[in-house]
């Protein structure tokens, strides 16, 4: 896979990443809105793809083939303005859009963690999908700085023992994870075990102050970073390094990261005093070119910036404060949605999902958080007396065709 984007880029291109674990019909979806002419992977991953018109590359099985072509460095085109890569999400609507990703994005937010990093990755273990935008920084952070890339078996994302393993086993000094995997593995390693470690990053959750106390107590010598930031800002926006001494109820989200801009702003677009909460907007050199193909869902996010004269903000729908300290406190959405694991998720989508069944006359759909940070979704049902029904049948179909991203193996409500 790494061979595969670098290979892209290098000629011009543009990478969309499909995560073969996801449902035919978002796989189908996502080959069909792109229009990629080409589909770079593997063989034993052709079989479970569905029907698409792309030219199919396999890196393993015709690599001796690949190996005869012109071995010359092609002279590129691309310009900062072109596309680097587009990453689908989850979207109000449903249906997933894709972000479009500059080269100028791209060479923002890795610049960025260069300048606000003080220690490169020596060596980077990566636990994100290819299709999640916290791969792009693991990727291009840490080759650009000469480091190592560890790229765990697949499964082993979800295995906090085995990963407690294989940072003691491959020495790793980095690490980018959700803030409820890395409580799983302070919980299960011993201190020795993680003594490598000099930088964890967690995002994709809130991230709750019981993971930081749990965190200085393990791993006092290892520094435990919050950042925040939508995919449509090019990976991150800002970054708190986490304090014992906090004294707040929440994480906070910190400050902007160099060359990107965060408003805080009423209904009006005005800005909202220091300890007023409001809407965040995200100026700077991260803001994406916009959504592939959807010009209307673009120019109601991504809106001309009235504070710097040139350029464009995009609106997150996120709420939040500055404290007086000028930290930012996250404080969820200003709509229905969440994130779960990660995944950006639209509640009510869920809910009109969950009315079709027939034997369901109301729904409710929230997001429970657990005793470590993380959420899952439940359900609120009332019935139809005529009709009977499973949870489980409602659940294990009307869900899946809703959420593509919905991992039932780890869903406790399946």
């Amino acid at each position: 896979m790494i061979v595969g984007v670098l290979g892209i880029l290098k000629a011009g291109g543009a990478y969309v990443p499909l995560e073969p674990a996801y449902p035919q019909e978002r796989l189908a979806m996502v080959l069909e809105e792109s229009g990629a002419p080409m589909l770079v992977t593997q063989q034993h991953v052709v079989a479970g793809l569905p029907p698409h018109q792309a030219d199919v590359v396999c890196l393993d099985s015709q690599w001796q083939e690949i190996a005869q072509e012109n071995g010359h460095h092609p002279i590129s085109p691309v310009q900062p303005e072109n596309l680097a890569y587009v990453i689908y999400t989850s979207g109000s609507s449903g249906r997933p859009k894709g972000v479009c990703v500059t080269h100028r994005n791209l060479v923002h937010s890795t610049v960025a963690r260069s300048i606000f990093y003080r220690q490169p990755p020596g060596c980077f273990l990566l636990l994100s999908s290819f299709a999640f935008d916290s791969s792009v920084a693991g990727i291009f952070w840490t080759l650009c700085s000469g480091g190592t890339l560890v790229l765990p078996a697949e499964g082993l994302q979800r295995d906090p023992q085995a990963l407690v393993r294989l940072v003691q086993e491959q020495s790793v000094s980095h690490l980018l994870s959700l803030p409820s995997l890395h409580a799983l593995m302070l919980e299960v390693a011993k201190k020795s075990e993680l003594s490598t470690l000099k930088v964890v990053i967690v995002a994709g959750e809130a991230c709750a102050p019981e993971l930081v106390e749990r965190h200085l107590e393990v791993m006092p010598g290892t520094g435990l970073y919050n950042e925040y930031g939508p995919t449509e800002a090019t990976v991150w926006s800002s970054v708190y390094e986490c304090q014992e001494s906090a004294n707040h109820e929440t994480v906070s989200i910190g400050r902007p990261i160099p060359n990107a801009r965060i408003y805080i702003l009423d209904e009006d677009m005005r800005v909202v005093p220091i300890g007023v909460a409001g809407e965040i907007y995200i100026g700077g050199a991260g803001v994406a070119r916009g959504y592939y193909r959807r010009p209307d869902e673009t120019a109601l996010r991504y809106l001309p910036d009235p504070f710097n004269g040139e350029g464009r903000l995009y609106r997150t729908g996120d709420r939040a404060r500055y404290r007086s300290n000028g930290e930012i406190e996250f404080l969820g959405r200003v709509d229905n949605q969440v994130k779960i694991r990660g995944y950006r998720i639209e509640l009510g989508e869920i809910e009109a999902v969950l009315r079709e069944h027939p034997a369901v006359r109301e729904s409710v759909v929230v997001a429970i958080e657990d005793q470590i940070g993380g959420k899952r979704l439940v359900g609120y049902l009332v019935l139809d007396e005529q009709h009977a029904f499973t949870a489980r049948h409602c659940f294990a179909t009307s869900v899946r065709d809703c959420l593509p991203d919905w991992d039932p193996l780890n869903c406790p409500t399946a």
